[in-house]
């Protein structure tokens, strides 16, 4: 592990997730991802490994790089009060906001560029059982947190899983966080901020999870591809962006779906007996469903104790991306999968 990381050349590193990072806050973290998502169309469809990995997931727009970059940068110029966009909710929360070229706040994406690479790196380098990438974004926003000077959490007048506040419009009765002149007075904001105010209810969220899941294990089975329909929900953020209303986020569901779809159909050489591999491709579209609807219920439960209550982005789908890339790790350390097909195991 260690001559491994020797081998990483950290200047180049440091240099291009600088570079991306800065380039996430100009163009804006949203914006950042979909480009994300349409590298990974591009790079599975054309069988471009390197456009997937070294474009889409590397230093030009890496989650953890391009969006955690860009996620800093609006909780920076939020509190510097650089941004008046007229967003519902705390203007650090406007990640589809571009930011431009104002050095400042390329300089902050580009430091937590560097710092979303780091942590991807060390997660890789040790093999910890998860998406490197994920967990880079989950703890770089919260670093951004204690860094800027906001709460990691957020008060919670009513509990912090009770999204009723939101849906009874209830507004704060105090500070609860960094605000500056440009954004809105405490008083006037509300008391429950849904990181998805048309996706939030269990019941929604349970039903997105298990469609997401199947689409996400089908084309996993039909393509081979562990990463094309996690591109395919990436890229079509760009309608959100855009102001479609109601437009679902699945990301979070279709990757893990499509990566445990192709371990339950995985075999050959380095797929180990289990329990769930060498099943049916309706076994895998079916489990695919079911690990979905986990991440999904997850990640909603990941934005009610995090973002909801919080005043900068923390990204719910890149938490349950976490968990459910590490639930197909530990099916995998338990013996009920042969493969973790892309996840690192030490």
């Amino acid at each position: 592990m260690m001559e491994a990381l020797l081998e990483i050349n950290w200047l180049y590193l440091v240099l291009t997730a600088f570079a991306g990072g800065a380039f996430g806050a100009a163009i804006g973290a949203l914006p950042a991802f979909v480009f994300t998502g349409l590298m990974v169309i591009a790079g599975e469809a054309g069988g471009l490994s390197g456009v997937t990995d070294q474009v889409a997931f590397g230093s030009f727009f890496g989650p953890h790089i391009a969006f955690g970059g860009g996620v800093a940068a609006s909780a920076y110029a939020a509190k510097k009060g650089y941004m008046d966009s007229g967003f519902d909710f705390h203007e650090s929360k406007n990640i589809g906001y571009a930011l431009g070229p104002k050095v400042d706040v390329m300089a902050v994406g580009g430091l937590f560029g560097i710092v979303g690479a780091i942590i991807t790196t060390l997660s890789s380098s040790f093999a910890l059982p998860w998406d490197p990438i994920a967990i880079a974004v989950v703890l770089s926003a919260l670093l951004h947190r204690v860094v800027l000077g906001y709460s990691i959490l957020g008060p919670a007048e009513g509990g912090r899983l009770d999204m009723s506040p939101f849906t009874e419009e209830q507004k704060r009765t105090h500070d609860a966080g960094v605000v500056s002149d440009m954004v809105k007075d405490a008083t006037d904001r509300l008391v429950v901020e849904p990181w998805l105010p048309h996706q939030y209810q269990w019941g929604q969220v349970a039903g997105i999870g298990f469609v997401g899941g199947l689409l996400g294990a089908f084309a996993a089975v039909e393509t081979g591809s562990a990463f094309l329909a996690f591109g395919i929900s990436a890229a079509s953020l760009l309608f959100l962006n855009l102001g479609v209303v109601r437009f679902p986020v699945t990301h979070h569901i279709t990757l893990p779906a499509s990566t445990i779809a192709l371990a339950v159909i995985a075999s050959g050489e380095g797929v180990q007996e289990a329990v769930l591999t060498g099943g049916s491709d309706v076994t895998a579209i079916l489990i695919g469903g079911l690990l979905g609807l986990i991440c999904a219920l997850f990640g909603e439960w990941f934005q009610r104790i995090f973002y909801a209550h919080g005043d900068t982005h923390v990204d719910p789908p890149a938490a349950a991306i976490t968990v459910g890339t590490f639930l197909i790790a530990v099916l995998y350390g338990i013996g009920l999968l042969g493969t973790t097909v892309w996840i690192p195991w030490p």
